[in-house]
């Protein structure tokens, strides 16, 4: 006798980035908005950590000793930088091309990174646990929210904390995320996000305390464009960061 095993995977979803696998580490192509957005998050996320695990900033690897897991992780746009500040990082995506694409940049660039074409349901299933989960710019591409944010929070190991970064649902968010992004700026392919799926501070931080997580920080994110980069902002209007951690044992 078979089980079904649920699953927060969308299947037009993996498909729709497979098809852009290739152009994960090209700065001008596909995931170009990607390559000006990482920075900011990078920083927020090392600032944030370190705070956190009375880690020196200033050090060259501040994270040794730290587990990570990126879910979703693309093409490892994050889990590449994060080894190099020391940390042990896992990066898991549904998608098989994304992973292959991945493996070989971090292999080129002799980089030891566990990654896997798996789900962060399975790894929970696996009884497996991090010390920082990365759940960044994956939750509106899922089905089933309520489900991959368990799965997520499931992750968190006692003591840890975990990054979800999303898309505000709001008309500015429609007007500049969608229509300005995809439509007119051409940023990103057309069809990349569906602005029903966005989900509001309130919601992600709903679904966080249900799971057992305490908020401890949140940001917005806005992009300037005389300066062409992307800054911390208080404004979560279209773009956010929320950071929470599980309480230890």
């Amino acid at each position: 006798m078979t089980s079904t095993v649920r699953t927060t995977v969308n299947d037009a979803e993996v498909a729709k980035f497979t098809a852009m696998a290739e152009q994960w580490w090209d700065p001008k192509g596909k995931f170009k908005p990607l390559h000006k957005f990482n920075p900011v998050r990078l920083s927020y996320i090392r600032d944030m950590l370190c705070a956190r695990f009375g880690r020196d900033a200033s050090s060259i690897r501040p994270f040794e000793g730290l587990s990570i897991v990126d879910v979703g992780c693309g093409g490892g746009l994050l889990c590449e930088p994060l080894t190099r500040l020391g940390a042990t990082v896992t990066g898991i995506d549904a998608a098989e091309r994304n992973i292959a694409v991945a493996s070989i940049h971090a292999e080129q660039s002799g980089l030891d990174i566990k990654y896997r074409v798996t789900t962060s349901e399975a790894l929970v299933a696996a009884g497996e646990k991090f010390d920082v989960v990365l759940n960044m710019e994956v939750v509106e591409h899922v089905d089933d929210v309520p489900l991959y944010m368990k799965s997520c929070a499931d992750l968190v190991a006692p003591g840890g904390v975990m990054f979800t970064a999303t898309l505000n649902r709001t008309a500015r968010s429609w007007a500049l995320a969608v229509i300005g992004a995809e439509y007119i700026l051409r940023w990103l392919p057309r069809g990349t996000h569906d602005w029903n799926k966005f989900l509001t501070p309130e919601e992600i931080s709903a679904q966080l305390k249900r799971n057992g997580l305490a908020i401890i920080d949140q940001t917005g994110v806005v992009f300037h464009p005389l300066a062409d980069e992307w800054r911390l902002s208080p404004d979560m209007g279209i773009n956010y960061m929320v950071l929470a951690e599980r309480p230890k044992a």
